[in-house]
């Protein structure tokens, strides 16, 4: 859905490129995350494929088209864009934010309505308590669900998200992270975000790509960047705790054995293995037994070292 064939982009008096002949294919209904150090190219990556920023080298493609070839506006309103800080209108309602784009493509009145309530249903806000409101009257995390819901409303194929919950407190941006994450592969958009937040990416990413200086030093799933990092520099990048940050990405009922533990704790099957874990390390248990829908099962401390351990071997 989104290809870069050897793009480049140097801005004036730079000593190098900002990106530097970067090829990247962004499969359609997948989420990319691009991460790197601060200068690596990742923005600016990002905002040539909505011609924010026009390369100076190269091809970029959505969904098969030359972005260079489409006129920008029009290219826009195809491709929904969150970024940090939301951007919402202040002194327009969460409605009228909401319906901005499907205003300008020439929507009905009534269909336009339909959407708005249908999008903040969909973000986990009552049309009914938040579709009068301006931006000032919600919260940071209730602001970024309505940017979220304001660059899905037309219902692009493509959606850019830059830095999208880097404006939230943690807790409100771990929840986010996953029931944005979730709504996103849901309805099969394709998705390329931009985050300097190792944990972001690899919660968020079907796909991890690690820039340095404008090059793609490593791309892979998460998992796979996490057990085999490239060379020192992604070893560093991604942190020594990457054995930990591996462990948060399965869910505990894939190390599941068959029956239950007497007298043991219990945990959702559908947990991480980080947060079994650290409900083992607080319970001082050397098993889990798993709560489900499926037969009885139990998970051991003994599991999760071994599966901790091919992390950072």
């Amino acid at each position: 859905m989104i290809r870069l064939e050897g793009v480049g982009k140097r801005f004036p008096g730079a000593e190098r490129p900002a990106v530097d002949a970067l090829d990247l294919v962004v499969a359609e209904g997948s989420v990319c995350a691009l991460i790197g150090p601060s200068g690596c190219g990742k923005s600016t990556t990002l905002r040539m494929v909505n011609r924010l920023v026009e390369p100076d080298a190269g091809r970029v493609l959505v969904a098969g088209t030359d972005v260079m070839r489409t006129d920008p506006v029009a290219l826009r309103r195809r491709i929904g864009y969150v970024l940090q800080g939301v951007g919402l209108f202040p002194h327009r309602s969460v409605a009228d934010n909401i319906g901005t784009v499907p205003g300008l493509l020439g929507w009905t009145r009534a269909r336009i309505a339909d959407r708005v309530d249908a999008m903040l249903d969909l973000v986990g806000l009552d049309p009914v308590q938040y579709r009068a409101r301006r931006p000032h009257e919600l919260s940071g995390g209730q602001r970024q669900r309505v940017g979220v819901a304001r660059a899905l409303a037309a219902d692009p194929p493509v959606l850019l998200m830059d830095e999208p919950f880097g404006a939230v407190d943690p807790v409100a941006r771990d929840r986010l992270q996953a029931e944005i994450g979730a709504i996103l592969r849901r309805l099969g958009k394709t998705v390329l975000i931009v985050t300097h937040d190792i944990d972001e990416a690899m919660r968020m990413g079907d796909r991890v790509v690690l820039m340095r200086d404008g090059r793609i030093v490593q791309a892979d799933p998460p998992e796979r960047l996490l057990a085999a990092p490239a060379d020192p520099f992604v070893a560093s990048f991604v942190g020594q705790d990457r054995a930990l940050r591996r462990l948060a990405l399965i869910a505990a009922e894939r190390l599941a054995s068959p029956g239950p533990l007497p007298d043991a704790p219990a945990i959702a099957a559908g947990a991480s293995l980080r947060e079994a874990l650290a409900l083992l390390l607080a319970t001082g248990a050397d098993g889990l037994n798993l709560t489900g829908d499926g037969p009885a099962a139990h998970l051991t401390l003994a599991a999760i070292r071994a599966e901790a351990a091919r992390a950072v071997t």
